[in-house]
Formats: structure tokens, C-alpha cells, sequence
């Protein structure tokens, strides 16, 4: 007799890799900045850490001006994910994170979830560096967070779909979130990094169609049904 499935699934480790790296650097600035480690210089330790990792879109244009990729500054596409601003603003994306991936992990093969997160990271910084104008660093977790979201989202979608419902009801949580983002922006006058989230979204959602089981097939059988 097979033994009766747990009712808890475990994290896929790639979540757990990428909640322990945001939550080590986090810790590592939290720390520095109240002088429990490192000394005086840990004070600027968040700040240094935005100028090596974090991503401008200066830099994104003065690369495709001058045709030149060298590494330190390729690799910020994807490292500005692990720099936050705060801890809060770690808070708030290290949960996000663990609680879309546990959902996402129960769907995807463990490595599709990290490539979900990483083309939407990636996304993301290169829709924000292409905004015209000139506009602050891009750090945090949230662009690829939203991809995650556009995972669940499409996901959903097929649920829907299959339950024969109103399928635009799984764009409900990404609408509610962009809503707030917008009013923040409004309120607030802050960096338009929501372009960045959108596109995180964006790119979450459409390279879940090939990752998820089925893949394109169900897709097809999916519209061919509707």
C-alpha cells in the first residue's frame, strides 16, 4: 500500500537558495547598519552594495551605445534582486516569495520555478532601463516576485478554464497590486519601478506557458476549447 502523500509540501530548494540569499544580505546590512558586525564601515555596506549590484538604466544605455558587455555590469540584471532598501522592503518580497513558490512549486518542476524568477528579473531591468529620462537604482526582489505572480496567473487561468469560469478572474491579484503600486507612485512621486514589476509580470506569465506541464499543447487544447 502507497503511503498517504503529506499534506505539507516541502519548498523547492531553489526557493529556499533564493529566500536564504535575500534574507543573508539583508541580515548582513541590518546588522552592519546597528554595529553588530563589521565595524564603522558596515554603516555604508547597503548603499555600497546598490552602486556594485543594483541595476541603472544609464548603464543599460551606455552598453548598448558603446556595444560593450563586460560582466560587472551584466551580471546586475539579475544580482540588483538580492539589494533591498530596507528591511521591510526585504520583508515583504523574501514572504511574497516563499508563498508563491510553495504554490508554483506544486505545479512546475523545481528548476522551471527558478527560471520564472530569473527571466522575470531579467525582464524587468531591461524594460525599466529602457524608460527615457533619468531614473533612480532598481534593487529588490519584487520583478521577479511578479513573474512568479504571472506563473500563479496563468495557472489559474487554465483552472479557470477548465472549470468553465470566468477565466479574467485570475488577473484579479495582479490588477489589485498594480492598482496599489500606481497610487504609491501617485502619492509617493517615487522611481516608475512599477514599469519594472509589469514587465516582471509579463515575462513571468508568457514563459510559464512552455514551463508549465503541457506545456504548449495545452495551451492549444485550452483555446481550441474556448
Amino acid at each position: 500500500m502507497r503511503d498517504d502523500p503529506s499534506p505539507l509540501n516541502p519548498l523547492p530548494p531553489v526557493v529556499v537558495v533564493l529566500f536564504l540569499v535575500i534574507a543573508g544580505v539583508e541580515a548582513a546590512f541590518s546588522l552592519g547598519a546597528r554595529g553588530i558586525i563589521g565595524g564603522a564601515d558596515a554603516v555604508g555596506w547597503r548603499s555600497a552594495a546598490i552602486q556594485d549590484y543594483g541595476f541603472h538604466g544609464q548603464i543599460l544605455r551606455w552598453m548598448v551605445d558603446t556595444g560593450q558587455v563586460p560582466a560587472e555590469h551584466l551580471r546586475r540584471l539579475v544580482t540588483y534582486a538580492f539589494v533591498h532598501g530596507s528591511f521591510t522592503h526585504a520583508v515583504f518580497a523574501a514572504v511574497l516569495l516563499l508563498a508563491l513558490g510553495k504554490f508554483l512549486g506544486e505545479v512546475f518542476r523545481h528548476w522551471a520555478v527558478l527560471v520564472i524568477f530569473v527571466t522575470a528579473t531579467v525582464g524587468g531591468a531591461l524594460a525599466y532601463g529602457m524608460l527615457p529620462g533619468q531614473h533612480g537604482w532598481l534593487i529588490g526582489a519584487f520583478p521577479g516576485v511578479y513573474g512568479m505572480i504571472g506563473g500563479f496567473t496563468y495557472v489559474m487561468w487554465l483552472r479557470l478554464g477548465q472549470l468553465g469560469a470566468n477565466q479574467a478572474r485570475a488577473f484579479t491579484l495582479i490588477g489589485v497590486l498594480m492598482g496599489l503600486q500606481l497610487v504609491f507612485a501617485l502619492l509617493f512621486d517615487g522611481a516608475p519601478t512599477w514599469v519594472a514589476d509589469v514587465a516582471g509580470f509579463l515575462a513571468g506569465f508568457a514563459v510559464s506557458v512552455p514551463l508549465s506541464p503541457g506545456g504548449l499543447a495545452r495551451l492549444r487544447a485550452r483555446l481550441r476549447h474556448d
